[in-house]
């Protein structure tokens, strides 16, 4: 059926998983179709809280299974998290609603209103499509856009007793709530587990592109999952410069021979996975056209055969200008926001460097675990502070609190529980948003620079600023009429500015306008949006690269004309960014 390895002799499950932004839902749905024209029937499933599947289509999708139009026995479900930790939510809280007194079942809607609840019930509905095969009977592949992470697997690993733990009232943590309703599934996420680690069952890819971060975030995942049992992964290296469009283009040679280095040094882990190499291609993968093409051999279509021309670099407006306003009032918060893989920790270096040059008092830090700060900047300079929020070291400072003060009152069997409880990711988000309000609270005396993680964590981490902030105000004594909490600093323009930062194409404008809404809907409104790594923005005679860059020019005039208040275009640069000198060119 294909010449590729992550398609030979399919089993039934397929897991596409990796980094933000390297193409995980393109190449889904690409696999999806190619079983489906194959002959067999296909359900493909997105789990991403930020799917675009239906926007990759062309159609709605949402949470009901939905036929492709001119795709024979293919069709498509996107999970709702919020719609499923709603209903989870309601199948928890509604028998108790009238019996128990009210203070308790407000504390019972607390408890279910984090991250893992969202988590888990995501995953509640994702497990019934592995187990329960009266759902998928119609069907011969189950193909998933983004697996589940070794955070939530290992949170369905804790240990039960969670409901006893409860009803004695012993322990205020993270996760007891969404843990104790789902004891009863216990044995059916055993199940998807077991499904999940089995190769005749189960088939774990890894999508990754050619560069150093993202390498480095595939061994990460490889490794998280491994170490749970899930060790029969493949690997696809996607979006890579053909040799063939180097000839006469400095940028093109400067970018193939980055990819190639990148790729000798690819962690050891890596090298030891079936591995599919993926070129660029010249179009936008939104169609079925263009999904139907993105795993043909190359050799079979070339679109841009024939093409001798050049595309000289357009203007527009650059990361300076923004600089030069955002650095009027000498200090304020300035966070990079956006999907992975967009470049987000260099142009936060970038800005920091510059505005650290300008005399200003600056702090760079970074929420973002898989950020490399030190490495971009390569030096150190007056006037600024390097750091970053350690998931790990923050996590472990407030358990060590959790335990000296909750922890000293319990009896034994207690505190091994509570220990087992710090142990989950929402003890994590916890400490990682303490650490967040502690920096921000800077932002009075200098700029403070945040480079934050991807969107779906910068969105969790609102959540958490915003629970925060509605607890502060009903604990707060009326008396006080004059305040300010984290979620006031990032919704007034006057102290936070936030960029949103993306590419100039289809689907990562997409996610960004999605992400400004959600934004807006928690009261903060984008200061500006960054376009990084334009090749509109350069000079490039690549037959590919030319029709690369004039497919851009729609994405930027819908960033200027629907989305953007401001907005600056940075361009794809022959030499990576790294060093504060190279950093201070992109503002050119």
């Amino acid at each position: 059926m294909s010449k590729l390895k992550f398609l030979s002799n399919p089993p039934r499950f397929l897991f596409f998983t990796g980094k933000g932004g390297v193409g995980k839902t393109s190449l889904a749905c690409a696999a999806a179709i190619t079983l489906a024209d194959s002959g067999l029937r296909v359900l493909l499933v997105s789990t991403d809280p930020a799917s675009n599947v239906g926007q990759v289509f062309g159609i709605a999708i949402g949470n009901n299974i939905t036929s492709i139009p001119n795709v024979l026995r293919l069709s498509a479900l996107e999970i709702d998290p919020q719609t499923a930790a709603q209903a989870y939510r309601d199948k928890i809280v509604s028998p108790v609603r009238g019996v128990l007194p009210d203070s308790v079942v407000k504390s019972i809607e607390e408890q279910l209103s984090g991250a893992c609840t969202t988590e888990i019930a995501s995953f509640d509905e994702f497990t019934g499509l592995l187990v329960d095969s009266n759902l998928t009977a119609d069907y011969d592949h189950i193909v998933f856009d983004t697996a589940p992470t070794g955070h939530t697997i290992r949170l369905l690993q804790l240990p039960g007793a969670w409901n006893d733990f409860l009803e004695e009232g012993k322990g205020d943590a993270s996760c007891l709530g969404p843990l104790a309703g789902l004891e009863k599934q216990h044995s059916q996420y055993k199940s998807a587990v077991d499904s999940l680690a089995d190769p005749k069952r189960s088939r774990l890819i890894l999508v990754a592109r050619a560069q150093k971060t993202a390498l480095r975030e595939a061994a990460r995942t490889h490794e998280e999952l491994a170490a749970i049992g899930l060790t029969k992964q493949f690997l696809v290296i996607n979006g890579l410069l053909p040799q063939a469009e180097i000839v006469h283009d400095d940028l093109a040679i400067a970018i193939f021979h980055r990819e190639q280095k990148a790729l000798e040094a690819m962690p050891a882990v890596l090298n030891q996975l079936p591995c599919d190499r993926i070129n660029l291609k010249p179009f936008n993968l939104v169609g079925l056209s263009a999904l139907r093409q993105l795993l043909i051999d190359d050799e079979l279509f070339d679109s841009t055969k024939g093409m001798d021309s050049i595309h000289h670099a357009i203007s527009f407006p650059t990361l300076a200008s923004l600089t030069d306003e955002m650095t009027k009032d000498g200090c304020g918060l300035i966070m990079l926001m956006g999907k992975g893989g967009v470049g987000k920790t260099t142009l936060a270096a970038s800005l920091a460097v510059s505005i650290a040059k300008r005399g200003f008092s600056v702090h760079l830090t970074t929420s973002d675990p898989a950020a490399h700060l030190h490495e971009t900047l390569s030096g150190a300079m007056s006037n600024l502070v390097v750091d970053r929020i350690d998931p790990h070291v923050e996590t472990e400072r407030y358990r060590q609190r959790v335990m000296q003060s909750k922890g000293a009152k319990l009896d034994a069997q207690a505190k091994a529980l509570l220990e087992e409880d710090l142990r989950s990711p929402c003890t994590e988000e916890i400490a990682v948003f303490q650490a967040f309000s502690r920096i921000i609270r800077e932002a009075g005396k200098k700029f403070v620079i945040m480079d934050t993680a991807p969107t779906g964590h910068t969105l969790l981490l609102l959540d958490a600023t915003g629970a925060y902030h509605r607890e502060i105000i009903k604990q707060m004594d009326q008396s006080i009429t004059h305040y300010t909490t984290p979620m006031m600093q990032l919704q007034n323009p006057k102290q936070t500015k936030i960029l949103i930062v993306t590419l100039a194409e289809a689907t990562p404008v997409m996610e960004a306008a999605n992400l400004q809404g959600d934004l807006r809907r928690a009261g903060i409104e984008p200061w500006a949006w960054v376009i990084n790594n334009s090749i509109a923005a350069a000079t490039v005679r690549s037959p590919l690269l030319c029709q690369r860059a004039g497919n851009e020019l729609a994405e930027i005039e819908r960033v200027a004309t629907q989305h953007a208040k401001r907005y600056a275009v940075v361009p794809l640069l022959a030499d990576e960014p790294i060093g504060i000198e190279k950093l201070l060119q992109i503002m050119q």
